[in-house]
Formats: structure tokens, C-alpha cells, sequence
């Protein structure tokens, strides 16, 4: 029998291309110094022999099924048992699909993924956890903190690929969770654990068993110090969801972040609150972004974004004052650095503030990161509160996106937006122009549509 050939193969880690020498970027995603160097194995022509035939006269036998034929039950979705977590899904885990959690070490995936497997046993179905970094008395320990399991949750601790994949054939569980990819090993790749290839053919092996039997798996990622899930980019693309766990690990308060989801909408949060016990739920994530607000206090306004179909009431905060240096100094946390920038260039070409002498800080309260652009009215108002040293009302809320020439343009669920304020109990809401008709819908609070910036300048300053 011919033996197997070693080779060396490049790799990009970002998106899994792949090279027979090294290159400083990437010509499939244009990043720059990506690739690594794994050696492979690869089997001579032929070797497989009957196999390949098999496979074959198998694929002759495969036949299309008729899209309208197809029926959706309700029961393919499981719930988890947490609210937050099921709107980020999207209503619950979907049988047979595949899932990855990722996030900074220490933030709380093993335990969230852990108290999911403790409801779903509660609930009567099989879990089976398979942990590559810890011992099964660890896990206990952990456990233990939570609450009481029954005898429908199993745990298993082994990195040997061939046997985690023979054991969830024999047991078959309705759902699975590998705890962590990375640690993974599939002896027909010949490469470290957590490399590129392993990383990429161990998820090849889950993805075939969560489809061809129904189980749904959920997978822990690590994640580099960029943020991102360690290992190929092709591994979001593979699954089915991509979770995103974030906040401050020293922290009381987490999110999590749905990117990509196959059976729902994308960008949904969930908030949690890491206790003694483990992970508990916030359902008023409005409430929790906006406790602590200073009183009377310049330079802090409330705004509402929208993550997923939920609308988030979220505290803006700006201190603006005159720099001693000769470039002043600007910084930006929970939003883009540049889109600050920007804005306040806007400010002093339509409004004519003087703001070039001056430094600013703008904050986004509770660790959430807001990309959204209907924040940018709140971001203005809060410079010119603090710049102007002028108190906002406490009982106001604001957003709408501000272009280049300074006027205030329509943002998407504007209504929701207000209805959001309103139970919360702010009473006036600045809103674009265009939306306000459609704001005023059902609404029992003052609506102010405006059309620009200085438009903004002259009614509350």
C-alpha cells in the first residue's frame, strides 16, 4: 500500500486560503503577513480504492427533496431556558445546527454554556459536555455553584476528535457542546491542536454529525487580541450562529452579541449579570444602561439605538475642555473613534463652534460598543452640553443620524425608538425631521422634529 506524502502547506488565518510558498498578503482577503506554515498529509491517487467508489455509487443515490414539501415544526427549535439568550438565537437552539460562542478568556463561556446544559437536562433532553481544557472535577466544582443536575447530563473529557465523535454516534444526545475547538485533535491531520488545519477540519467533523444527526452542538471559540474567534476565518462561515460574549471580565455586567445568525436576525444582545450563582438574566437592559446618571450634570445626554429588533436607551457623556498642548487630544470608548471626529468637524463648519483648541472625551455607558449611526445627534449634543457647559434635561431623549452638511437625516423603527423612551418615562424626544409624523403615532410625549444642527443650537441652547 502506497504510503501517505508530508508536505508543507501555508496557510492565511484569516480566511483559510491556501499556498505552496509563503506571501506577505493574502490574495483571497488582502491582509497582510497571515499565513503560517503546517505540514499536511496527503494521500496518493488511488489509495482509497473501494472507498471512493462507494462513495459514489452512495452520491448516484441521494435525491432532491421539493422546497414546498418541506414542513417546519416548532419542536425544531429547543429553548435554552434564558430569555436573553433566546432572543440572540432567535427563539431557541434550532436542532442540527452548529454554533459558536466566542469571547476574552475569563468572561464567562464555559459557565453560560454550562447553566444552558443544566436547563436543557431540567427540560428532559440529553446534553452531553465535552471539555478539552479542564477535569471532570473542575467541571464539578463549577457545577456545583450553579445548582442540582440530573442524570440527563453527561460529561465527557477527551480531545481525541475520532473518540468525541464515536461517543456522540453511541449516545446520541439532542444536544452537545465542545468546550473548546482549539483543543480539538484529529489525528488525520497532521498539525498542532489549534492550528489552522485543526481548527478547520475538527468544525468539518461537528458540522456532518450536527447535520446528519440532528444534535445540536455548540462550540466554545478563543479569540485573539484583536477580539476575534482564533484560528481560519472560515470557521464563522461554516456554522450556523456566531456569538460574541463582551464586556469587562472584572465586571459585573456582560453581553451577548449575536454577529451571525442562519434562523434569526443579527446584532440581537442579550445582557447577563455574572453572580456567585453563575450567570443571571437583565430583561430591562434600558433600565441597566441607564442607572447611575449623574444629576444636573453637563455634557450627558440619552439617546436610543437599536441592536437587533430590541431599542436600547443608552447614556452619551462628553467632556470637552481647552488643551494645553498644541494638538489636542480626542478619545472615544463604546464608539468609532473617527465618527467623533467627524462630527465634531461638522460642529465647526455649520454651527461655527470653536473646537479646534479644545480636547474631548466621549464615553458610551455600560461597556456597549454602538455603531449604529442614530447616535450622532446624541454625540452632538452631549460636545455642545459640555462645551457650552449647559445642562440637557434628564427627561429628554434624542437621535438621528447628521450628515456633512450638518443636516439631520431619518433613521430606521423610529417609533419603537419613542415607544422605548416613553415607557421609561422621558418625557420630550428629538427626533429627525422626517420621522416625526410617524413618531407622533400613539405617542403621548413631546416630539421635537428637526432638520439640522443648528436647527438643535437654537432650541435647546
Amino acid at each position: 500500500m502506497a504510503k501517505a506524502k508530508t508536505a508543507s502547506v501555508f496557510y492565511c488565518q484569516n480566511c483559510g486560503q491556501e499556498s505552496a510558498k509563503w506571501m506577505g498578503q493574502c490574495p483571497g482577503c488582502r491582509e497582510w503577513n497571515t499565513f503560517v506554515e503546517e505540514a499536511v498529509s496527503r494521500a496518493p491517487y488511488g489509495s482509497l480504492g473501494t472507498a471512493q467508489q462507494g462513495r459514489g455509487a452512495r452520491g448516484l443515490e441521494a435525491k432532491p427533496s421539493v422546497l414546498s414539501d418541506i414542513a417546519i415544526r416548532k419542536e425544531n427549535r429547543i429553548s435554552t431556558g434564558m430569555g436573553e439568550l433566546d432572543r440572540v438565537l432567535g427563539g431557541g437552539i434550532v436542532q442540527g445546527s452548529l454554533t459558536l460562542v466566542g469571547g476574552d478568556p475569563g468572561i464567562g463561556k464555559s459557565t453560560l454554556l454550562l447553566q444552558v446544559c443544566r436547563n436543557l437536562s431540567a427540560e428532559g433532553h440529553t446534553v452531553l459536555y465535552i471539555s478539552g481544557e479542564e477535569s471532570p472535577a473542575q467541571i464539578k466544582m463549577r457545577a456545583d455553584r450553579i445548582g442540582p443536575f440530573n442524570e440527563k447530563m453527561f460529561l465527557l473529557c477527551e480531545t481525541d476528535l475520532e473518540a468525541v465523535a464515536e461517543v456522540i454516534r453511541r449516545q446520541k444526545p439532542e444536544a452537545v457542546v465542545i468546550d473548546s475547538i482549539q483543543t480539538m485533535y484529529n489525528e488525520n491531520v497532521s498539525a498542532a491542536p489549534g492550528s489552522v488545519s485543526q481548527v478547520r477540519e475538527s468544525t468539518g467533523v461537528l458540522l456532518k454529525l450536527a447535520k446528519g444527526l440532528g444534535i445540536s452542538v455548540l462550540i466554545v471559540g478563543h479569540v485573539t487580541k484583536e477580539g476575534t474567534v482564533a484560528g481560519p476565518r472560515v470557521l464563522e462561515h461554516m456554522v450556523d450562529a456566531v456569538l460574541y460574549f463582551e464586556g469587562d471580565r472584572h465586571a459585573s455586567y456582560r453581553i451577548l452579541r449575536g454577529v451571525k445568525n442562519r434562523f434569526g436576525s443579527t446584532d440581537e444582545i442579550g445582557v447577563f449579570e455574572m453572580r456567585e450563582q453563575g450567570l443571571a438574566e437583565v430583561p430591562g437592559a434600558s433600565e441597566y444602561m441607564l442607572s447611575g446618571r449623574p444629576e444636573n450634570a453637563s455634557g450627558s445626554v440619552v439617546s436610543c439605538t437599536m441592536e437587533g429588533t430590541r431599542p436600547l436607551l443608552v447614556e452619551i457623556q462628553a467632556l470637552v475642555c481647552h488643551t494645553s498642548f498644541g494638538i489636542p487630544r480626542r478619545q472615544a470608548t463604546g464608539t468609532d473613534f473617527n465618527r467623533v471626529n467627524l462630527l465634531m468637524a461638522v460642529l465647526e463648519k455649520r454651527s461655527g463652534m470653536q473646537l479646534a483648541s479644545c480636547d474631548a472625551y466621549v464615553n458610551i455607558t455600560g461597556g456597549l460598543k454602538v455603531q449604529e449611526p442614530a447616535v450622532d445627534l446624541g454625540i452632538v449634543l452631549a460636545i455642545l452640553s459640555s462645551f457650552k457647559n449647559r445642562v440637557i434635561s434628564p427627561k429628554l431623549a434624542v437621535f438621528g443620524e447628521v450628515g456633512l452638511s450638518g443636516e439631520v437625516r431619518g433613521v430606521s423603527q423610529a417609533r419603537q425608538r419613542v415607544a422605548e423612551a416613553e415607557k421609561l418615562g422621558f418625557e420630550t424626544c428629538v427626533v429627525p425631521f422626517v420621522c416625526e409624523q410617524d413618531c407622533r403615532k400613539n405617542s403621548s410625549i413631546e416630539i421635537i422634529g428637526v432638520k439640522s444642527v443648528q436647527e438643535v443650537l437654537d432650541r435647546l441652547f
